[in-house]
């Protein structure tokens, strides 16, 4: 439970930080929206994720880890194709933040999934 929360604060630092930076390279209403609504996702993806490696670490932490990976980039897909069209946000500020918000909290990922 430890490392879970340790993942928890690391993740939303990482993504508030990130998100800071891009609310100011974007400037639009529409594209803080994006923003917000990308950092929500991803800090909800990162933490489900996270928790199944934890769940099966011991006994296979690469395998946990790939499925991780598969996760987020379905997520990727389906935010991109049809969440974005459906509520009309811009893809540039969105999806840039998403892959950020999720590259950047997946680098803590080693260093707590260590026995």
């Amino acid at each position: 439970m430890r490392r879970f929360t340790i993942f928890a604060g690391a993740s939303l630092a990482i993504i508030v930080a990130a998100g800071a930076l891009f609310w100011m390279l974007f400037r639009s209403p529409a594209d803080h929206r994006a923003i917000a609504v990308s950092g929500a996702l991803a800090f909800g993806v990162q933490l489900f994720a996270f928790a199944v490696m934890l769940m099966v670490r011991g006994r296979n932490v690469f395998a946990a880890w790939g499925l991780g990976i598969l996760l987020r980039f379905v997520v990727l897909v389906v935010y991109a194709f049809l969440v974005l069209q459906g509520f009309g946000m811009p893809p540039e500020s969105a999806l840039f933040s998403l892959v950020t918000f999720f590259f950047l909290s997946t680098l803590v990922e080693p260093v707590l999934l260590r026995p």
